[in-house]
C-alpha cells in the first residue's frame, strides 16, 4: 500500500482489524473526526531514520502493548 491514499489505507486498516502508526499528522486528524476502528499510533519526531523510530518504539513498548488491549484507546500520540 505504499502508494495508496489516506483513505485507502483507513479502510483496509479498518476492514483489517490493523493499527496505524504513522508520521503524518493526517490519521491524528482522521483519527478526531471518524473515531476508531482503526486505531492510530502518531510518532511525532520529524526526519528520523528507521534506526532511530524503531528506537522510538521499543522505548513505549509497554505504552503500545496497553493502547492495544484498551478497546476504548483510539489514539496514541510518541515523541
Amino acid at each position: 500500500m505504499h502508494n495508496a491514499t489516506d483513505e485507502a489505507v483507513w479502510n483496509y486498516a479498518a476492514k483489517h482489524g490493523l493499527t496505524i502508526i504513522s508520521k503524518d499528522s493526517d490519521f491524528h486528524q482522521r483519527s478526531s473526526l471518524a473515531g476508531h476502528p482503526p486505531k492510530v499510533i502518531w510518532i511525532r519526531c520529524g526526519n528520523r531514520s528507521t534506526t532511530e523510530v524503531e528506537a522510538i518504539l521499543r522505548r513505549y513498548a509497554d505504552a503500545l502493548l496497553a493502547f492495544q488491549k484498551d478497546d476504548e484507546a483510539a489514539f496514541l500520540v510518541l515523541e
